[in-house]
């Protein structure tokens, strides 16, 4: 189940995958996606099942299918590192799609854009689309309201005594809105949210606005 929340006047929608759509424009923002871990994992003897491969691709389609965006941001950190077999399957995925897609470069982006941009992806370090910026690590511009990612936002809920659940989130201040990572295998970070801050968590396919609760 997805959220619906107001931001500047205009509307975006908070999806159980970790991706936002910014609904006017049609734009998709998704952060975080880390393709090629799994394989970076696998290579180094971790026993990651190799089914898990395909699942940042069939959640990928899923989002895209369920939205049809015009245009599709990756706010950074697309790719987890150096090129392997997972870059053969990112060129037959992207190849396949019609949406205009942007990568907004993270720390973890050290492929060439050249590579990106011949699959006819523009590649930038920040985005402008007033009164919203966006880039991968959370900033702040006078002027602008941020969109980011990069830390992998997470909650940590709790109940009755000592019991607790830690939940990755949507994190959003009167600044910034930072996403939540959207790959499989990420991990997370858990912060502490100020008293007029607002914290979307995702739990069993819905976002939940918890911010009460804190």
């Amino acid at each position: 189940m997805t959220l619906d929340i107001t931001i500047f006047e205009e509307t975006f929608t908070l999806h159980p995958s970790g991706a936002l759509y910014w609904r006017a424009p049609q734009i998709l923002l998704i952060s975080d996606v880390h393709l090629g871990k799994v394989s970076h994992f696998r290579k180094s003897g971790a026993a990651v099942p190799r089914g898990a491969i395909h699942k940042n691709f069939d959640l990928l389609n899923e989002v895209i299918n369920y939205f049809n965006p015009l245009e599709v941001y990756f706010l950074g950190d697309l790719f987890h590192s150096y090129l392997n077999g997972e870059w053969q399957l990112f060129e037959s995925w992207i190849q396949k799609q019609n949406k205009q897609t942007t990568l907004i470069t993270g720390n973890h982006d050290i492929i060439s854009p050249l590579k990106f941009e011949s699959l006819g992806i523009r590649v930038c370090p920040v985005l402008r689309k007033y009164p919203f910026f966006f880039t991968h690590h959370p900033s702040e511009e006078e002027g602008y309201f941020n969109f980011s990612g990069h830390l992998h936002p997470a909650v940590r809920l709790r109940g009755m005594g000592r019991q607790s659940l830690k939940l990755p989130c949507f994190y959003h201040n009167e600044k910034q809105m930072i996403l939540p990572a959207f790959g499989e295998f990420t991990g997370t970070h858990v912060l502490s949210p100020g008293k007029k801050d607002h914290i979307y968590a995702i739990a069993s396919n819905e976002v939940i606005d918890v911010s009460p609760t804190i």
